[in-house]
């Protein structure tokens, strides 16, 4: 006859281990005041993790992103920014990729579609490669959208719709308040109007890797930057000038560039960005005035993460 099956003990739960507490300091000192007292104790001692998330907010509401999908959203406005093309051109973009990809680059879609705008190799897009690379696919879309007559001022799913001619052509109206808010934070227009809020960085950040990206996003910048230093515990900055995006308004240029790396915090390991008299930092909701002095119009501080020793410090 086969062994009796041992019932698995019931996990507690961290409420049940306050009651249990609770009762026994009830037993101990008597009272209702001291069941409290622990169990509230408990919930102090106890933080939720942070979610990491970056939003965008304007007149018409808040929306949400992962940080994976606000990097493909700095991407395309930046290269809209880079352009010099107008902020509509960047929500009409960025209400198409959230279509047609939720801002993802997609190695598969229908029939042959495939990418952040789910642009089809046999439509004369591209190469597979080609689509599937952010940038060119971007730089594609903006291509064709140019041509189309008006399109600063026809509605956004109908711009959308004579560019990619899809089967759905009313769709990309669903996502314009959404791209609105982005793309106007990400050109500048909106400034501290996007956050993103993040846990500590599981690695160091390098100057390297930012200058990378701000030369696929941006093109070539003015930019120093400075080395960490462990005896003063200074983290590595990158100063970039951005006056030249934006030569005729170079306080927008700044804010397009620092919500652009606020945008690509998590993917380059960035602590904190400064512009004019705000600053983010990454377990914040908001920006906050900037201390001790403010940045000049048309420069933005980017704030790498040190590396963490093995206790996670």
């Amino acid at each position: 006859m086969a062994a009796a099956r041992r019932r698995p003990p019931r996990r507690r739960t961290r409420r049940a281990w306050a009651v249990a507490i609770a009762l026994v300091v009830t037993l101990v000192v008597g009272g209702g005041g001291a069941v409290w007292a622990v169990v509230a104790w408990l919930d102090r001692t106890t933080t939720p993790p942070i979610v990491a998330a970056c939003a965008a907010t304007s007149d018409a509401g808040s929306w949400r992103l992962t940080p994976q999908q606000a990097d493909n959203a700095a991407l395309i406005a930046a290269i809209a920014v880079r352009r010099g093309l107008p902020a509509r051109a960047a929500t009409i973009a960025l209400a198409t990729a959230i279509q047609e990809s939720k801002l993802d680059n997609l190695d598969h879609g229908d029939l042959d579609s495939l990418g952040l705008f789910q642009q089809r190799p046999s439509q004369g897009w591209g190469t597979a490669q080609q689509v599937t690379d952010p940038v060119y696919a971007t730089n594609t879309f903006y291509d064709r959208l140019v041509k189309v007559p008006g399109y600063t001022t026809i509605p956004v799913t109908q711009a959308a719709q004579a560019v990619q001619r899809s089967g759905y052509p009313d769709a990309y109206a669903d996502h314009e308040d959404a791209a609105r808010a982005f793309a106007s934070a990400l050109t500048g227009w909106s400034p501290a109007t996007l956050t993103c809020r993040l846990p500590a960085s599981t690695a160091a950040g390098s100057s390297d890797a930012v200058l990378a990206r701000v030369v696929r996003d941006l093109g070539t910048l003015p930019s120093s930057s400075t080395a960490p230093d462990e005896a003063t515990r200074t983290k590595a900055t990158v100063t970039l000038d951005t006056s030249s995006l934006t030569p005729d308004d170079p306080a927008r240029g700044g804010w397009a560039v620092a919500q652009w790396a606020v945008a690509l915090a998590d993917t380059l390991h960035v602590d904190r960005v400064q512009v004019a008299d705000r600053v983010w930092t990454r377990a914040a909701t908001a920006w906050t005035t900037n201390d001790p002095a403010p940045v000049a119009a048309g420069r933005v501080v980017v704030t790498l993460a040190g590396q963490r020793s093995s206790a996670g410090t």
